[in-house]
């Protein structure tokens, strides 16, 4: 089974006025192909850290970061962004949608950065819509939806370039239950079908449906273990 992801060691400082802010502390972890993971933990104890640095959206201060393969650690700003754009798919709390674009824009974006043909993005485009069950939306704007359509377009553009890991931070926090229960129910379906997830959540109903779970204390991990259990039976 391929390693996705291998972390050693990994520490973030924050240098303050006075004091220096420890955010993690020699986290070191390997999340392998298809795996399903949720970090949980406490405000303040590093996650949304621990996931910046995964996407490459920060860097750590100490340690070593593969990420299929790829050694991360000196890289430059556009190296970064690159690999960024061809090996992660992130979807964030609040969604981060283009307002003035459509559905099919938005999730188009990731590959006219990759210079891919117009006919093969509105194939693959097409394709991610389906799989959200979101194709007869693809026109809409973002504020002709509803939190939960929002977010699976959020989704759909994480998945469009085929990546190896797909980020999803606190997917459930601006939707109520019954969006969230169907969030979840989509991201597990994309699981079964072979997507790699590493998710951030609040959430212990939802933390639950992972394969594996992750709990940070202070920027460190304190406990892991594996465990499943179906959205229906914890909703």
């Amino acid at each position: 089974m391929k390693k996705v992801v291998a972390m050693s060691n990994i520490h973030k400082r924050y240098d303050g006025q006075q004091i220096e802010t420890h955010a993690l502390q020699g986290v070191s972890l390997e999340i392998m192909q298809g795996e399903f993971v949720a970090i949980t933990g406490p405000s303040g104890c590093g996650k949304s850290t621990l996931l910046s640095i995964m996407g490459l959206m920060d860097s750590a201060t100490e340690g070593e970061y593969h990420i299929a393969d790829i050694n991360t650690s000196n890289l430059k700003v556009d190296q970064r962004t690159q690999i960024r754009n061809e090996h992660i798919g992130y979807v964030f709390q609040s969604f981060n949608l283009i307002d003035n674009l459509t559905v099919f824009e938005n999730i188009a974006l990731p590959l006219e950065h990759r210079n891919v043909k117009k006919t093969q993005i509105k194939q693959r485009v097409e394709e991610v819509l389906t799989q959200v069950d979101m194709l007869h939306r693809q026109n809409y704007r973002p504020n002709q939806l509803s939190g939960g359509q929002q977010q699976r377009i959020a989704i759909a553009r994480a998945l469009v370039g085929k990546p190896d890991l797909i980020l999803v931070d606190e997917p459930t926090g601006n939707l109520d239950s019954k969006n969230g229960d169907q969030v979840m129910l989509l991201l597990e379906q994309l699981n079964k079908a072979g997507s790699t997830i590493v998710m951030v959540t609040h959430d212990s109903r939802y933390s639950r449906c992972a394969s594996r779970q992750i709990q940070l204390l202070d920027g460190q991990i304190v406990t892991e273990q594996n465990t499943m259990q179906q959205v229906q039976g914890v909703a």
